[in-house]
């Protein structure tokens, strides 16, 4: 019988890049714009804007690709640490290991029969695969990728960077400040709502909770900016 109907999609194995992504695009425009926000309270030249926007742009990128690489790489030495640590266990003490993963079992709701049966036939099938995964947690699906992070962090951030930088080279200084708070929200409301999409969230809280901060972001920067301007 086609139960093809009864298919459910999930969305997690997307979470190593998505969250990457999401930070990067996010950090792009809010920085970005609230950078050339700031400025721009402070009436410079218009080369001014463009210089500090690119450079914005690029430094940030590498400073995304950078941090994204070196933090999931901590990630990946911490999970590569504990299956060697797993692995001598399942070496040195087969039998206390298998009661562990039957104890596990056993707390989940199988009865004692079960649950020793299982966890059986799992240590025959895979016994690190089991363990890595009903004591620490780790799965194929969840483990860290740090180039994976790195690259959707650093593109992710070009783009969302890249609004910005557009604005400051074909919007004049006077409406510039105006211009980037408008497409700046705008493009945090699309943000959340493809983020919500490929994470099969909903979308509204993704929206809301987005735009609320970036505005918040830029308006705090453009106050900065100004009382630095007046300052000057």
């Amino acid at each position: 019988m086609n139960q093809s109907w009864h298919e459910e999609k999930h969305f997690s194995n997307r979470n190593n890049w998505l969250r990457a992504s999401v930070l990067g695009a996010n950090d792009g425009l809010i920085s970005t714009a609230s950078l050339l926000m700031g400025l721009a309270a402070a009436e410079p030249n218009h080369q001014t804007l463009l210089i500090t926007g690119i450079a914005a742009l690029v430094s940030g990128a590498v400073s995304m690709a950078a941090g994204e690489y070196v933090s999931v790489s901590s990630q990946r030495d911490t999970e590569a640490a504990d299956l060697r640590k797993e692995l001598d266990s399942l070496t040195r003490y087969p039998e206390i290991e298998l009661a562990e993963l039957t104890d596990i079992y056993r707390q989940r709701g199988l009865n004692q029969t079960l649950a020793q049966q299982v966890a059986e036939a799992l240590t025959k099938h895979n016994a690190l695969e089991a363990h890595a995964r009903e004591e620490i947690g780790i799965t194929e699906v969840s483990k860290a990728n740090p180039l994976q992070a790195a690259m959707a962090s650093a593109f992710s951030f070009a783009c969302g960077a890249l609004l910005p930088v557009l604005l400051s080279l074909l919007s004049s200084t006077v409406w510039l400040m105006s211009t980037l708070a408008v497409t700046t929200v705008l493009g945090l409301g699309i943000l959340g709502c493809i983020s919500a999409h490929l994470g099969g969230a909903p979308k509204r809280p993704a929206v809301i909770r987005i735009i609320i901060l970036g505005a918040l972001a830029l308006a705090f920067t453009s106050l900065i900016g100004r009382i630095i301007g007046i300052t000057i």
